[in-house]
């Protein structure tokens, strides 16, 4: 244990240290307020890597400014030493999800094989680039899907979404339509098809913008279809990192 008068002194040094990063988040906060009104919410201030300037996260987008919220940057930082693509990696730490949270009883699953790898896909009946990630996805071996359908194309896609939801058989059902075009039968009054709406709603915390949005295990996800042999290779790397862990 430290004695008190060195807890004392350090305790003063981290708070007086970390005054001025909350003034200038202050300052930039109350600069952007009168000067962008009408902008959307800015969710969090703080330092970015590259001294006096500052990153300012809206959702999951980032943008930068200076110290007194008088510019706003659109861009991307490189760390040209390191060779990395900074605020890549911020954006993809920010769009991570917890993958075992899910709310899986909300998704319809189906699989191949053992089914040890898993993903989970955000997706909507009309959406055609779903339609070819789906046909991909039969190629693939020992993996689990979990669909969480949401209807966002507008068209009858939350008539076919309902139809799907609340087939007797939603996991084939959805299968049917997506790789052979097989509509799926008219559903019952009574259906709950709450999960609909429950989807609906995380897709907007996790800001899913787009159809197929992908989530892997590791929390990271992949925006847009992609073919199987690229799948193949993101899923055996989390495999590896996973076994070195």
């Amino acid at each position: 244990m430290l004695p008190s008068a060195v807890r004392l002194l350090t305790t003063s040094l981290l708070v007086t240290a970390a005054l001025p990063a909350l003034a200038n988040e202050a300052v930039i906060r109350k600069a952007l307020a009168e000067r962008m009104p009408n902008a959307p919410k800015v969710d969090e201030v703080r330092p970015s890597p590259v001294p006096g300037l500052w990153e300012l996260r809206i959702g999951n987008e980032v943008r930068y400014t200076d110290p007194t919220g008088s510019f706003l940057i659109e861009g991307e930082i490189f760390d040209l030493k390191a060779k990395k693509n900074l605020t890549e990696e911020r954006v993809t730490q920010i769009n991570r999800v917890d993958f075992s949270a899910l709310p899986f009883k909300d998704a319809l699953v189906w699989k191949n094989g053992s089914g040890k790898r898993r993903i989970a896909v955000f997706a909507d009946p009309n959406c055609g680039y779903c339609k070819r990630f789906e046909k991909s996805l039969q190629e693939m071996k020992d993996v689990t899907v979990y669909t969480f359908l949401i209807p966002i194309l507008g068209g009858d896609s939350p008539e076919k979404t309902r139809a799907i939801w609340c087939a007797k058989d939603g996991a084939n059902t959805w299968l049917a339509w997506m790789l052979r075009g097989e509509m799926p039968p008219k559903p019952a009054a009574g259906c709950d098809d709450g999960a609909i709406e429950r989807n609906l709603a995380l897709s907007r915390k996790i800001h899913v913008n787009g159809t197929p949005a992908i989530l892997l295990e590791d929390g990271n996800r992949i925006p847009g279809a992609v073919g199987p042999v690229e799948l193949e290779k993101r899923l055996q790397a989390l495999a590896a990192a996973a076994s070195k862990s």
